[in-house]
């Protein structure tokens, strides 16, 4: 098995455990990337797998950086939540015999590509969890429009956008108040945030349409962010399209480990109180 592995050496504890996995994975296969800046070149290297030491954000960091290469990701969680970092150091040094005999199930999930375009700009991103257009200083209201397929299907007045993937689901769409999608739908969650209507509801649509966002009126603050991990200033000049990426990003799951046990687990889903 060859295996490529992540992190972000920034964060504590992240290197040392980089540095104590990758001896114990020598002996098993071999490691053809070994990167904790996030700045490698993966072009002339393979893999098999690509094993991320640290949280969420490391494993979004490494979606990125895998481009249109992407392979099955297994995360180690030293972060506080790991939705989708499942399993921890400990437990992946136990099972190291399963995961080099490839016993181990792998999931699929969309990606999405954001096109930015206006004056003089663009610019074409890949993603796994979100865009989130909100607005800044002054922090006025900014209008939104949302096409979809070319149809005006939303305008209002509020404070943001987020169009989020089943994976992005339970990050900032579910803070918001978006519901909580399967991770293997292939499908988008349109939610707004803190809208002037009285009606307030997410949209939950195919994956395999094009939404395009336009914003009639937007203040000098009104920023695109992607992923949580990438900013790009945008204004009434500007269009914001956003479609199903032909990559998907694939997710390694460990015997014993499930999504629902990962709802129950880390966001206490449909648990009762203590009594």
């Amino acid at each position: 098995m060859r295996l490529w592995l992540f992190g972000n050496g920034a964060k504590p504890g992240v290197a040392e455990w980089a540095e104590r996995l990758r001896d114990a994975l020598q002996h098993v296969c071999t490691i053809t990337a070994f990167d904790l800046t996030g700045q490698s070149d993966l072009s002339q290297s393979e893999a098999d797998l690509a094993l991320v030491v640290g949280g969420d954000g490391a494993i979004l960091r490494a979606a990125r950086q895998m481009g249109y290469r992407q392979r099955p990701v297994l995360g180690v969680n030293l972060g506080r939540l790991g939705f989708l970092a499942e399993v921890s150091p400990h437990e992946l040094l136990a099972q190291l015999d399963q995961l080099v005999a490839g016993k181990f199930r792998v999931s699929r999930h969309v990606m999405y590509e954001c096109t930015v375009t206006g004056p003089e700009l663009q610019r074409t991103t890949l993603g796994l969890n979100e865009i989130v257009i909100y607005h800044g200083p002054p922090f006025r209201l900014i209008e939104i429009e949302l096409y979809v397929e070319g149809e005006l299907a939303a305008r209002y007045g509020g404070d943001g956008f987020i169009l989020s993937t089943p994976i992005g689901s339970t990050a900032h769409n579910l803070s918001a108040g978006g519901p909580i999608l399967h991770q293997e739908l292939a499908a988008f969650v349109v939610t707004f945030i803190c809208p002037h209507m009285l009606t307030n509801r997410s949209l939950v649509d195919r994956a395999d349409k094009t939404y395009c966002i336009r914003l009639p009126k937007a203040g000098p603050g009104t920023t695109l962010i992607l992923d949580g991990q990438d900013s790009i200033p945008v204004s009434s000049q500007h269009t914001i399209t956003v479609r199903q990426a032909p990559v998907w990003f694939q997710l390694v799951h460990l015997p014993g480990h499930s999504y629902y046990r990962t709802l129950r687990d880390k966001l206490h889903w449909s648990l009762s109180p203590p009594g």
